[in-house]
């Protein structure tokens, strides 16, 4: 069994707490951590902010992408929308579904997290009916045989567990009710309108496999159960469900806001919190080198506390391998207790082996958000 060469240790002045109550000479702190933050740990105390680079040049940096600008999202099937960000675990793509769909899609590859960004639809799969709404997780096994009727058009974030499947975070020391009751799972019912749709009418199933689409036709639809009983099936949850775990006195990493875990990757949900109390305890997400894993960030609603010049819609990308963390207003607004309150929804996802971007993703790109982490009046010298 592996195991970590590691011991606690201190050298110069240093805060006894991560996190808070920082030495006086020294207000910026960097976390270099490994596995995700439940490995080991350092944290620095920095007399200057460590993303406060002048210049940057090979193709390892931060990245924001505006996938608001997309215009091959808008398919008649999700298998057609372009990947955008992937590896051998996990697929990111945007979907843009308005037209009710008259055939099933059926993905043979690994399970699929849809994520409501946008609208509200109806949802007919193998195991029955559910009615999807704006900030809906979705989680459908994989193989599962499913379509939509968008009753608006709908914007739709789908994170494919390639190979894998979706799984509930473990809950340890705050116990299985903790973030959001498992009572709080929807799954599709056999209900009227399920069995309105049965009928003897030819229907096609789009079997993707290997990123290639089969079909398969039947002289029936197949979605004719009449019951199911078991364990596996999809399950529904709104962001709004979650009640996330908070420590007025030290700012919890995001692993304590895992909503999904998969093989290679975690799911992870922020939602509106108050703001750490404590005088001592830092108010901001902490600056970190989470060299284990690449983060991707899409932005759901509200106002995005951490980041300057963010709307809804768009996504950061920050790959392992530097020093990632608030910009400049963010951090001085947490010094100055300005905030009291976030009111963001983001959804994040966490890879443990690197992301490869998608053909389309350099069009929608904005490259200078690099050096957004520079104050106001050096981006105006730049």
């Amino acid at each position: 069994m592996r195991k970590w060469i590691s011991f606690p240790k201190q050298v110069g002045t240093a805060s006894k707490q991560a996190h808070a109550d920082f030495p006086e000479q020294a207000i910026y702190e960097r976390e270099v951590g490994r596995s995700g933050f439940f490995g080991p740990a350092t944290h620095f105390h920095h007399r200057h902010a460590p993303t406060g680079w002048s210049e940057w040049t090979g193709d390892l940096r931060p990245r924001n992408f505006d996938f608001n600008q997309l215009t091959q999202v808008a398919t008649e099937s999700p298998w057609q929308v372009p990947l955008l960000l992937h590896n051998a675990q996990c697929k990111f793509r945007i979907w843009h579904c308005s037209q009710k769909m008259s055939f099933l899609v059926r993905n043979a590859d690994g399970d699929e997290l849809l994520f409501i960004h946008e609208g509200r639809g109806e949802l007919f799969c193998d195991y029955g009916h559910i009615t999807l709404e704006k900030g809906d997780y979705f989680s459908i096994p994989r193989s599962t045989s499913w379509r939509l009727e968008p009753l608006e058009p709908m914007q739709i974030v789908m994170i494919e567990a390639t190979n894998s499947s979706y799984q509930l975070p473990e809950k340890g020391l705050v116990g299985n009710h903790a973030i959001f009751d498992p009572a709080c799972l929807d799954t599709p019912d056999i209900d009227e309108q399920f069995k309105a749709q049965y009928s003897e009418d030819s229907w096609q199933v789009q079997v993707k496999r290997h990123e290639q689409i089969s079909v398969i036709t039947y002289p029936f639809n197949p979605l004719d159960a009449i019951g199911w009983h078991g364990d596996l099936a999809p399950v529904r949850i709104n962001w709004r469900d979650i009640r996330p775990l908070m420590s007025h006195r030290y700012h919890l990493p995001p692993s304590a806001h895992t909503t999904f875990v998969a093989d290679g990757f975690v799911v992870c949900t922020f939602v509106p919190r108050p703001i750490e109390s404590d005088p001592g305890a830092l108010k901001v997400p902490f600056y970190h080198n989470n060299d284990d894993y690449d983060e991707v960030l899409f932005y759901h609603e509200g106002d995005f506390f951490s980041r300057d010049n963010i709307d809804k819609g768009m996504v950061t990308f920050h790959p392992a391998g530097f020093t990632h963390g608030p910009h400049p207003k963010a951090f001085q607004a947490g010094l100055e207790y300005r905030k009291k309150f976030t009111d963001e929804v983001a959804v994040m996802l966490d890879t443990r082996n690197a992301l490869q971007m998608g053909d389309v993703c350099a069009s929608v790109e904005n490259p200078d958000y690099v050096y957004s982490w520079k104050a106001k009046d050096e981006q105006k010298a730049t």
